[in-house]
C-alpha cells in the first residue's frame, strides 16, 4: 500500500530535518516549540486521532512551498495541508512526526477582474474577505460554508465544501476555474483556465477540488464570480411535523423555483436554539423552513412559495418586508450548531447527502436512531439540497455516551446509503469517514483512487492516512 513506503522521521533524524528546512526558509517560518506545534494538530472533528508534529512550517511564498516538498521527499517525511483547520472530518490533522505546512501565510488577492469575472488569489485568503473584497466591484463569489468567516480558499478547495446559498449557486467545485499546484517533489504544476470555456485535456483541475491535500498543494486559483444579485428577501414557515416540511421542500422543487437558500430545522435544533438565545420560536414547532430568493421580484417568490408551504400543511408562515427582517429570521439557523453544541458541550455534526425526495425519510431516520441511543440529535440541513447536518450531541467526558455517540453517527451514515445518498455532501472524508468511503465507491473505485494518488504522489508523503 503507499502509505507503508514512508514512516515518520527518527528523533535522531529530526536535527536533519530541520537544517535542511532552513536552508530555504526564514526562521520565523519554522516553529518548532513543543507547547505551539501541538495547536496544529487537529482540526475541528470528533473522534480523530492525531499525532505529534516534528515541525509547523508558515510559508509566504511558492518558493517556500516547493522548498519544503523538496526536503520531505529527499527525507520521506509526511507532509498534511492546512488552512484554518475549521474542518469536521480531520482531514487537516497531524501525522506522527509529520511536516504541517500551513498555508494561512499565503493570503493575498492576486487580482480581481470584473471583465473576466474572475478572482486569482492564494489559499490563505479567508472567504469573507475574499466575498466582501469582490462586492466593492459589484461581483459575487457564493460558496459560503457557515465557518466562512474563518475559513480559508484553500481549505474550501481542499474539502470541496458547500455552504447555505449551494441549492442555487452549487458549491466551491464549481468555481475553481485553475490552479497552481506544488507537487509532491516540489514541481509546480498549472492547471485549468482563466478563460469563461476551455476543455483542453483531462479535468485535472477538478481533480484536485476535495483531495483533501492528498495529491498536491494548492498555492494558487483562478475563481470564477458572478454579478451581485439582488438583496434576498427571507420567509419562515413552521410546521406540525418535519414530514410536512420536507413535503413543502418536493413541492418547492418540483414547481420550479430556484431559492438563493432553502433551510430547515427539526424540533430538536429548534428548541436547542430557543434555550441559547431566547428567540421565542413557538414550542408547538416541529420543523421550521426557511426559504429566500434574491430575484427581481422576491417577494412576488416568497407569496408562491408560502402558498406551497401553506398547502403541505405549515401551521404559519412569516414573510420578510425587508432585509433587516430577513436577517432577524436567518439567526436562528445561523446559531443551529452553537446551540446543539451547548446541550452537553461536544458534538459530532455529520453532513449525509440524499435524494430531496428521501429527505422526509433521512429525518425520520435519525429521529429512531436518536431514540434507540437514547441521544440528542438535532437536525439542520441544506434542505434544497438534501445535504443533511444530524448533529449529535454527547458528554465527551462521559465513555458510554461517546461509543453511543459514535455508534449512532455510524448509523445515521449507513442510513444515508440505504437512502441512496452518500456520506459527505460538503465536509469530506479525511479521518472519520475513511471506512464509510470505501462503502460507497466499492472496492474498484477505491483501487482507481489509490491508483491516481501513486501516479501523483508515488511516495505517499502527502497528508498520509486521509482519504483510505
Amino acid at each position: 500500500m503507499i502509505m507503508s513506503r514512508i514512516e515518520a522521521p527518527r528523533d535522531h533524524d529530526t536535527g536533519s530535518l530541520l537544517d535542511r528546512l532552513l536552508t530555504g526558509l526564514p526562521a520565523e517560518a519554522v516553529l518548532t516549540d513543543p507547547d505551539v506545534t501541538v495547536s496544529y494538530a487537529n482540526d475541528m472533528a470528533s473522534f480523530c486521532p492525531s499525532g505529534t508534529p516534528a515541525v509547523v512550517v508558515l510559508p509566504r511564498t511558492v518558493e517556500h512551498v516547493q522548498h519544503v516538498m523538496r526536503v520531505a521527499t529527499e527525507l520521506r517525511v509526511p507532509v498534511v495541508p492546512q488552512g484554518a483547520r475549521t474542518g469536521l472530518s480531520g482531514a487537516a490533522n497531524a501525522s506522527e512526526g509529520c511536516i504541517v505546512l500551513s498555508l494561512v501565510k499565503m493570503d493575498r488577492i492576486l487580482e480581481i477582474s470584473p471583465v473576466d469575472r474572475i478572482a486569482v488569489v492564494e489559499p490563505g485568503v479567508i472567504n469573507a474577505t475574499l466575498s466582501r473584497a469582490v462586492n466593492e466591484h459589484g461581483l459575487y463569489y457564493p460558496p459560503d460554508p457557515s465557518s466562512w468567516e474563518m475559513c480559508t480558499i484553500g481549505g474550501n478547495i481542499g474539502t470541496a465544501s458547500g455552504g447555505l446559498c449551494c441549492v442555487k449557486y452549487g458549491v466551491t467545485a464549481e468555481y475553481v476555474l485553475g490552479l497552481d499546484v506544488v507537487l509532491a517533489d516540489g514541481r509546480l504544476m498549472t492547471t485549468g483556465r482563466r478563460t469563461a470555456k476551455g476543455v483542453a485535456g483531462y479535468d485535472l483541475t477538478r481533480l484536485f477540488v476535495g483531495s483533501e491535500g492528498s495529491l498536491g498543494i494548492v498555492v494558487k486559483a483562478v475563481l470564477a464570480l458572478k454579478p451581485q444579485p439582488p438583496q434576498q428577501l427571507v420567509l419562515a414557515a413552521e410546521f406540525g411535523s418535519a414530514a410536512e416540511a420536507c413535503d413543502a421542500v418536493c413541492r418547492i422543487m418540483e414547481g420550479g423555483h430556484v431559492p438563493s437558500l432553502l433551510e430547515l430545522m427539526d424540533r430538536t435544533t429548534v428548541k436547542a436554539v430557543n434555550d441559547l438565545a431566547h428567540m421565542g420560536l413557538p414550542e408547538s414547532t416541529e420543523a421550521l423552513l426557511l426559504a429566500a430568493f434574491d430575484t427581481l421580484d422576491p417577494a412576488a417568490d416568497l407569496a408562491a412559495v408560502g402558498a406551497l408551504c401553506e398547502a403541505a400543511g405549515a401551521t404559519e408562515v412569516v414573510p420578510a418586508e425587508d432585509a433587516a427582517e430577513s436577517e432577524l429570521l436567518l439567526q436562528a439557523r445561523r446559531l443551529s450548531l452553537t446551540a446543539l453544541e451547548a446541550v452537553k458541550g461536544t458534538t459530532m455534526i455529520d453532513d449525509v447527502c440524499v435524494p430531496r425526495s428521501r429527505l422526509g425519510e433521512m429525518l425520520e431516520g435519525v429521529e429512531r436512531i436518536a431514540e434507540k441511543y437514547q441521544l440528542t440529535i438535532g437536525v439542520c440541513a441544506h434542505a434544497g439540497d438534501g445535504n443533511t447536518h444530524p448533529t449529535v450531541c454527547f458528554d465527551a467526558q462521559d465513555p458510554d455516551e461517546s461509543r453511543r455517540a459514535r455508534e449512532s453517527f455510524d448509523e445515521i451514515m449507513a442510513l444515508g446509503l440505504e437512502l441512496g445518498g452518500t456520506i459527505t455532501g460538503e465536509h469530506g472524508v479525511g479521518v472519520l469517514k475513511k471506512e464509510w468511503l470505501a462503502r460507497e465507491i466499492g472496492p474498484v473505485g477505491v483501487e482507481m483512487q489509490r491508483a491516481v494518488k501513486a501516479t501523483f504522489d508515488p511516495l505517499g508523503i502527502l497528508n498520509p492516512g486521509k482519504l483510505f
